[in-house]
């Protein structure tokens, strides 16, 4: 921060009475030093951002800031106000003010600027060093750090003007809002006549006023601390983020509790042990923003406030949770989630194949609507304009409202745009699934140098493995707790960037080109017995799992083919015995629900309604719950009818732009009564088998009556139905 404040920049009788006029009086500081151009734009920028939210914080500082396109550098200007004024802090006016500048788009300086204050004002010495501070240059250095806080400075001023958060989070203020929710609590940050001085975990237990804390609190009897987790979070990721963490466990540290802080910030986060999470006593979530995977710490005495709260209050906060684990109270406990791709990467018990798996369909979901959106556009396109409408002219260069051939012409055009975030899209979210959100960058830079080097869906594949990679790497290196708050919008973006990049057009960009048109030439090759072998193999994967791995490979497989401008004749056949084949599970499980419904339970029954229309649509997952209360019948005869339909597909040459949709998109399909006829008799097929199966196999005693009026001994059964998919 050496060159972001001088003494010039520095006002110890700031005579503003509000927060509009101080902001100009220090902005005309930097005026004078040549750091803003435009007084009233750069103004109008801090009212801006101080209108999204209060920049106020308890302990009497304000903090506003924002980027500005009339900003030279990044500047830091300090006004100190013996009246006070009113930032929006809830104990009342701020007589430290630290306006912040930073040039439009220089994040890095803006987040450095942030993250270092954020450090420094949860030290108690250095504000109490600012208030007692007699020249603007031993404050612009106090600042800078150029010189230490002195304690003698801060015990004088501490005696003279509030204390700060920090300072103020023991003895009676805990006792007085234990356990007073976040919104009743604002004036809790007087210390109270025994704040000051309250003694230390080093030398005593913790302060009288506090609650009492259950078994296993620190006395000095030798037995163990009370034990708290804590998850900071904010919306920008920053300031507010860390000033939570640090004020929480230097309370802590005061209280005689050990508190170990998540902080979920704009570079990620790392996950705190699970074997720390489980020993703990209380949880404090201090968030503006959702608590990433907050089911990890399900089932224990909880706090859940503001972020604010976490750095005006801390030890209230602590105070309230060790109350909660008195009275024995606790959040429910965690339930099963699906959840995103991206918040089931990552556990420590999980193999590298499974973390693999997750990491590669993190991807292929987020890639998925843009193959859906421009392959119906595409589609659309097509079925209005002719298949001639790829030869169109730019829609920009020629429309006619009235003619259908330039409303084809600009449906085409918009899912070509559509498809080429396809690549892009996938290295991205392949990176992010591994890395968090520093991975987005080098991910999506990868995915758009395999598309500059035609290395295609097998180069995004690639692309986006190094990138998480890189990024990993680079996460693992211990850096200064000063650079943390640029290594996300700095650092990381350039270094993985650059590592990626090299990588994919030098090293590894043509080997994986040659292979991408080597596929590509395979699959325009394919005719007779081996395309429809092909599809009897992909029909049998589409109808393995249902929605599973195995399933998402082959329809991965299908729509990497027509995932570019013009996909070729092959390419568009393996679509459309992908969608076929997995129509055919759960239309045949509602079928033979129809036709043979006393072999099903009333449960299964209902679901064959749903799943008339889940199959229609093409979600194999309607067939889930029938495969799994009866795995060996219904997965076998579904592969089974699957194989035959993926292989009368490709026989009958039915063609297929679309990746989704099910029978809605049948007028786009090539061949369209023959590929009926291929869906049709796989479900047949898989019906005639399911039907047959269950017919053979013995009743159980006395639940001989599936029927919907059978007596009471069919209870047991009909709770172990599997949920509904």
């Amino acid at each position: 921060m050496s060159d972001m404040i001088t003494a010039d920049l520095v006002d110890l009788d700031l005579s503003a009475d509000t927060k509009e006029a101080a902001a100009r009086a220090l902005a005309e500081r930097m005026v004078a030093q040549g750091r803003v151009t435009d007084l009233e734009g750069f103004l109008a920028d801090v009212a801006a951002r101080e209108a999204q939210m209060p920049t106020g914080l308890d302990g009497g500082i304000g903090i506003p800031h924002c980027r500005s396109a009339h900003v030279t550098e990044p500047t830091l200007a300090f006004g100190r106000s013996a009246a006070g004024i009113d930032f929006g802090a809830p104990d009342g006016p701020a007589d430290l003010i630290f306006l912040i500048a930073a040039p439009a788009g220089a994040d890095d300086a803006h987040l450095t600027i942030l993250s270092s204050l954020a450090r420094q004002l949860m030290n108690a010495e250095f504000t109490s060093a600012l208030r007692a501070v007699g020249d603007p240059e031993t404050a612009a250095a106090l600042i800078r750090g150029d010189e230490a806080p002195s304690a003698k400075g801060a015990e004088d001023a501490s005696q003279d003007t509030a204390a700060a958060p920090v300072a103020a989070s023991t003895g009676a203020a805990a006792a007085k809002t234990a356990h007073t929710p976040d919104t009743g609590a604002a004036d809790a940050g007087d210390g109270g006549p025994g704040a000051e001085g309250a003694p230390t975990a080093d030398t005593a237990p913790p302060a009288a006023g506090t609650a009492p804390a259950p078994a296993g609190t620190a006395t000095g009897t030798g037995e163990r601390p009370f034990r708290v987790v804590a998850v900071t979070s904010c919306p920008t990721g920053i300031a507010h983020t860390y000033m939570a963490a640090e004020s929480l466990e230097n309370a802590g540290r005061e209280a005689g509790v050990e508190v170990v802080v998540e902080t979920q910030g704009s570079a990620g986060f790392a996950r705190l042990d699970p074997a720390v999470i489980a020993a703990a006593d209380g949880v404090i979530f201090a968030h503006d923003v959702p608590v990433r995977d907050k089911d990890r710490f399900a089932g224990k005495p909880t706090v859940d406030v503001g972020v604010k709260a976490g750095i005006n209050r801390p030890a209230e906060l602590l105070a309230e949770v060790r109350e909660k684990a008195a009275r024995g109270e606790a959040s429910a406990p965690a339930h099963a989630s699906a959840g995103t791709p991206v918040d089931r990467t990552g556990d420590s018990t999980e193999g590298y194949g499974t973390k693999l798996r997750k990491w590669l369909m993190s991807g292929v979901s987020y890639m998925v609507p843009f193959v859906a959106a421009g392959g119906l556009l595409i589609a659309l396109g097509f079925a209005i304009g002719g298949y001639k409408i790829n030869k169109a002219p730019s829609v920009m260069d020629h429309f006619v409202w009235t003619q259908a051939d330039s409303w084809g012409a600009l449906l085409f055009q918009i899912g070509g745009v559509a498809f080429g975030f396809l690549v892009p899209v996938l290295a991205g979210y392949i990176a992010y699934g591994m890395a968090d959100r520093p991975g987005l960058v080098p991910g999506f830079v990868g995915g758009a140098i395999s598309l500059t080097i035609n290395a295609g869906f097998l180069g995004g594949l690639a692309a986006g493995l190094i990138a998480g990679g890189v990024v990993m790497a680079i996460q693992k290196v211990t850096i200064p707790a000063a650079l943390r708050g640029i290594m996300p919008v700095v650092v990381i973006p350039l270094i993985s960037s650059a590592i990626v990049g090299f990588l994919m057009f030098v090293v590894i960009g043509k080997p994986i080109a040659s292979a991408q048109k080597g596929l590509t030439d395979w699959l325009n090759g394919l005719t007779g017995t081996n395309a429809i072998l092909l599809g009897a193999l992909l029909g049998l994967m589409m109808c393995f799992d249902l929605g599973g791995p195995v399933n998402k490979v082959a329809y991965t497989f299908a729509t990497a083919g027509i995932a570019v401008a013009n996909p070729s004749d092959s390419a568009m056949k393996i679509m459309a015995a992908v969608m076929a084949a997995g129509m055919v599970p759960p239309l045949a499980m509602a079928l033979a629900t129809t036709v043979r419904g006393r072999l099903f339970t009333q449960t299964e029954r209902e679901n064959g309604k749903a799943a008339w229309v889940l199959g229609a649509s093409f979600i194999s997952e309607g067939a889930i719950p029938f495969a799994a209360a009866d795995p060996l019948r219904v997965i076998p005869s579904s592969m089974v009818g699957g194989a035959l339909t993926g292989a009368l597909s490709m026989a009958f040459g039915a063609t297929l732009r679309a990746p989704h949709g099910g029978i809605f998109v049948v007028p786009l399909i090539g061949n369209p009564l023959l590929y009926l006829v291929a869906i049709a008799a796989g479900v047949c097929v898989t019906t005639a088998l399911v039907v047959l199966l269950k017919g053979l196999r013995k009743p159980v005693p006395g639940a001989t009556a599936t029927d919907p009026a059978a007596p009471a001994a069919t209870a047991p059964k009909e709770t172990k139905q599997p949920i509904a998919a």
